[in-house]
């Protein structure tokens, strides 16, 4: 009786790559549509996402998040049909986050 023996290679996940997403400062969009957007697209509270509404307001951007790819580029497409539907021009950009 011949018996074989399976090895099991080791392998090497990595993980994902992440991005943030940037929500910049605009003088038309109004506050309360971007804390709307922070509480609903980004799952954030309405006190973190009144503060982070004012950094933006203040610094000009802001970091909405920092998720996966995918998850990044679906969370700037709802804000774009939703700011599209409301006619503001908010702008949001995704860029790699280096550890």
């Amino acid at each position: 009786m011949d018996s074989q023996t399976l090895t099991r290679e080791d392998i090497d996940v990595q993980k994902p790559r992440l991005y943030a997403v940037i929500i910049h400062n605009d003088e038309i969009t109004s506050m309360e549509f971007v804390v709307d957007i922070l509480r609903q697209i980004f799952n954030k509270s309405t006190v973190d996402a009144a503060a982070l509404m004012m950094d933006v307001h203040e610094c000009g951007h802001g970091i909405a998040g920092v998720y996966t790819y995918d998850i990044a580029c679906t969370k700037v497409m709802q804000t774009n049909q939703r700011a599209a539907e409301k006619n503001f021009p908010l702008k949001l950009t995704i860029e790699e986050v280096y550890e």
